[in-house]
């Protein structure tokens, strides 16, 4: 967060309880349907990296999965997260998952490939707002952040 704050702290600030800590509410799990989501990219694995990346409104889908699980899949955008969520607690479920990249088609299971593994928390920051924050990503940043609200 400090190396997104030192270039980017006006536009960190404008997205109100996406990026403030400890801003989870209870009944972290999205109901089952489709969604808007958008990955936010924070801090930079290398020299020269801008720290802060955020992209367009891209498709997501939240389903009912065996276990009484519940899963999250991007459908759309060159990075793609599909996992699982479970409740761990009343303001946090934990999501475990995979990356899909550019063209490819399914996911690996999850532990196939370190590279593709996804694991964070998601919360309800909102009464229709949702973040998933994702720690160490193997790719470019150092903490991604998955925000989803209800598709229009």
């Amino acid at each position: 967060m400090a190396q997104a704050r030192s270039v980017a702290a006006a536009d960190l600030s404008a997205q109100g309880a996406l990026f403030t800590i400890d801003a989870g509410l209870d009944d972290p799990v999205p109901p089952v349907g489709a969604y808007r989501c958008r990955t936010f990219k924070l801090g930079s694995k290398g020299k020269g990296g801008g720290g802060f990346t955020a992209y367009a409104w891209f498709d997501c889908r939240i389903t009912a999965a065996p276990g009484g699980a519940v899963q999250l899949v991007k459908s759309t955008g060159s990075q793609r997260q599909v996992g699982l969520l479970y409740r761990a607690d009343p303001t946090r479920a934990a999501f475990l998952g995979t990356l899909i990249l550019g063209d490819e088609s399914r996911a690996y299971g999850y532990g196939a490939d370190a590279t593709r593994d996804v694991a964070g928390w998601m919360e309800r920051i909102g009464p229709q707002r949702w973040r998933l924050v994702m720690p160490y990503p193997a790719f470019e940043s150092t903490l991604d952040v998955l925000e989803l609200v209800p598709a229009a």
